[in-house]
């Protein structure tokens, strides 16, 4: 089963996370797996400020999640593993509240929670390998080390004064 790919998250409908790292067949969350709270926001707004629940706060239970549980079993633990700094009471809360439209919240909060369970889903780079410094880089801070010592030296007092 592949997803489409996850354009621009829509509030109130399934949540899709496009294939990627870690997650060759992407993912998709129900609604019903998702808890969006609504509060008044801080910041501009104008006459608006005090009357429009415009803060976005959206919660999901990464543990009982039948989306994560359908994931390899490598997967869904590299994933619980990195969310879990993340978790509130176990649950994971992504709050918005940078736009004054609670529209635009709701998509900013679910664009949130996707980067999360995509950065947390994908492998571990490989490791660097050391090489050592070519003749080259090293000929050329040699050089450098003898450059800024002769301009220092020549800021120096001759002792004759």
């Amino acid at each position: 089963m592949t997803l489409p790919s996850a354009g621009r998250p829509q509030p109130g409908a399934a949540l899709l996370v496009a294939p990627g790292p870690g997650l060759p067949r992407g993912l998709r969350i129900d609604a019903g797996e998702l808890t969006e709270r609504f509060s008044r926001s801080s910041g501009p707004g104008g006459q608006g400020v005090n009357t429009t629940d415009s803060r976005v706060e959206l919660e999901f239970d990464p543990s009982t999640s039948a989306a994560v549980a359908t994931l390899p079993d490598e997967v869904r633990e590299r994933l619980l593993a990195r969310l879990r700094p993340h978790l509130v009471g176990g649950r994971l809360l992504v709050v918005a509240s940078e736009h004054r439209a609670q529209r635009q919240n709701r998509i900013a909060a679910r664009r949130r929670l996707v980067t999360l369970l995509r950065e947390a889903a994908a492998p571990e780079p490989p490791p660097r390998r050391a090489t050592r410094p070519t003749l080259g880089s090293r000929r050329r801070r040699l050089e450098d080390k003898k450059r800024r010592g002769q301009v220092k030296a020549g800021r120096r007092s001759s002792g004759d004064a």
